[in-house]
């Protein structure tokens, strides 16, 4: 056999066990899987019962057990984003992480299940770049109740199994395709009620909310409006939460306005895992 037709059917093996593989991680998969795995079924049964009579508590996007910012008076800040799936949003703002790059600058990306299945390898891509931290948006991107709680029309999980599934299920997903399992969850919407914070804490897993909203994902929100969103209201320690999924929104044009103002004003920026959170203000 010629050493070009050798390279181009081992290619075209290589690409076709990639496929399959990343089939296997789709969410319709992936938990049908996870169902038939002992080990998450007994844990899943044992959280059940520990919060079958559980209350869901308050509701919203800094309910207690949330952390929403840095613990430090330094001017640091963690800036966030966002992708979450579904018919409008499995988009890549590709030129807004090449910003990033260029401009070495750290950052957290919150990612839904339902937006790794349509951005498989360039998620694995991510997740390789040691400039970017990958954490928890949710398995089918819902809010996080545990009595169905919808916030901007989006449902939110139906009971304690649904936010279970929600968290959980995309834990595994992100660890078994990145090898790291996520430390942060962000549900959609960012809305979560008490008792899905202290799940996800049984779980091993902190809740993140936000400190600034930028205001990226208001529809049709002028650039100049989002850069004067964020710096108008920045403050050492601010956690600001953005999207990378969705290019037509003005996202990657305002941080190429911030960016340069926020090092005129002294600020450098971290991923969340490294740097310690502050406690929730609803707990202090």
């Amino acid at each position: 056999m010629k050493p070009c037709l050798i390279f181009c059917t081992l290619l075209y093996f290589s690409s076709f066990y990639s496929f399959a593989q990343d089939k296997e991680f789709r969410n319709d998969k992936f938990i049908r899987h996870l169902y038939h795995d002992s080990s998450y079924v007994n844990h899943k049964t044992k959280l059940i019962k520990l919060f079958a009579h559980s209350k869901p508590g308050q509701w919203g996007e800094f309910v207690k057990g949330v952390d929403e910012e840095l613990a430090t008076q330094r001017k640091i800040i963690a800036l966030t984003f966002d992708a979450c799936g579904g018919k409008h949003g499995s988009k890549y703002d590709r030129e807004l992480i090449e910003f990033l790059r260029a401009e070495k600058i750290a950052a957290t990306l919150f990612v839904a299940g339902i937006w790794i299945d349509k951005n498989t390898e360039t998620f694995r891509m991510l997740s390789r770049d040691t400039l970017f931290e990958i954490e928890n948006h949710g398995f089918n991107h819902k809010p996080c109740a545990v009595d169905g709680e919808s916030e901007y029309g989006i449902r939110g999980t139906h009971n304690v199994p649904d936010a279970y599934d929600e968290i959980e299920a995309n834990e595994l997903k992100i660890q078994k395709l990145t090898g790291r399992r996520p430390l942060f969850y962000r549900s959609a919407t960012a809305y979560t009620d008490e008792a899905c914070a202290k799940i996800a804490r049984q779980l091993g897993v902190t809740v993140v909310s936000f400190d600034l909203l930028s205001g990226d994902a208001i529809p049709h929100n002028p650039v100049d409006t989002i850069v004067h969103n964020v710096l108008k209201n920045m403050k050492p320690g601010a956690i600001v939460i953005m999207h990378f999924n969705r290019p037509e929104w003005n996202t990657y044009e305002a941080l190429k306005k911030i960016v340069p103002q926020l090092r005129k004003l002294g600020y450098s920026f971290t991923r969340l895992q490294d740097y310690p959170l502050k406690e929730d203000k609803a707990s202090e």
